[in-house]
């Protein structure tokens, strides 16, 4: 299996008008993450709420996504995540019918498997279909840590699964997944730290802040992949403020809110138990993108 996805990807968010998903906004955001050279957009992760979307709402995002990048150089990786893995194997099942590049699945939430339970897990999604398979591991969300010799268990033993959107955050975590699988695709999952796992030797990032700066995430990845390091460290450098301020509260609280204040998206609106960021927080956010270009608005 070849083709693998690198390079700039977007969580995308999900937003809804009047309690229901929001179908012409979300094309227009991933026709502009198209616009602005996003290598592939990730619908329906964590950033997109999958939590609180219902089977159908998951399943018509990843078709719109399908329908937008059709014709383009922009692929889509879709979230098929689930604390139930039989749900996970459906919601997967339906992204490849729709013609999905790839597929990313968050580890299961609240129920705490064991690392053989996530082996399992893995192994029985991924299994189901035949499109590459990347793992998703945000302990500080799930509750579970994928650990590094069930990763590398995982992609030692099952075909498709080709690497590992790593957000703990922990530079040590994604330098020992790679010391000891170099082949491993590692995408970084936490914004603030994007240079230093490309340097060490990431294939890609997906990005939360790049829902509304698609244009310079997707630079800072080229160079960083091209080895012009001195650059991707100075656009991560440029774009610290803002991946803070989108993780003042829970994502995707900040991010939904950044993109209301700058015009890219007609409402706010969150499902519960999510609701918008405090007045004190929406400052900070207000005050911190003013320091940005926000293209494409």
């Amino acid at each position: 299996m070849s083709n693998y996805i690198t390079g700039a990807t977007t969580a995308l968010i999900t937003p809804f008008k009047n309690g229901v998903l929001d179908e012409d906004t979300y094309a227009t955001l991933i026709q502009r993450q198209i616009n602005n050279g996003i290598n592939a957009i990730c619908p329906v992760g964590t950033t997109g709420e999958s939590a609180t979307l219902s089977h159908n709402e998951h399943k018509r995002c990843i078709e719109i996504a399908v329908e937008v990048c059709k014709g383009t150089d922009t692929k889509v990786l879709a979230g098929a995540g689930s604390n139930a893995t039989h749900e996970a194997i459906d919601i997967a099942k339906h992204a490849e019918s729709c013609g999905v590049d790839a597929i990313f699945s968050v580890s299961p939430y609240y129920n705490k498997p064991s690392q053989e339970g996530l082996y399992q897990h893995y192994k029985a999604i991924a299994s189901a279909v035949d499109l590459p398979f990347m793992l998703y591991n945000v302990p500080s969300r799930t509750g579970v840590d994928i650990m590094p010799d069930t990763v590398i268990r995982l992609f030692d033993d099952v075909p498709n699964i080709f690497g590992i959107k790593e957000a703990t955050g922990s530079i040590e975590r994604s330098i020992e997944l790679l010391s000891r699988r170099p082949d491993l695709y590692l995408f970084s999952g936490d914004d603030a730290i994007d240079y230093p796992i490309l340097a060490n030797g990431g294939r890609g990032i997906t990005s939360v802040t790049s829902n509304l700066i698609p244009d310079l995430k997707s630079k800072l990845v080229k160079r960083a992949l091209e080895g012009d390091f001195k650059t991707a460290k100075e656009i991560n450098d440029k774009l610290y403020p803002i991946n803070k301020v989108m993780f003042c509260e829970s994502n995707p609280i900040p991010i939904k809110a950044a993109m209301y204040i700058a015009g890219l998206t007609p409402t706010l609106e969150y499902r519960l138990p999510l609701l918008p960021p405090s007045l004190e927080n929406m400052k900070k956010i207000e005050d911190v993108i003013k320091n940005y270009e926000i293209v494409g608005v």
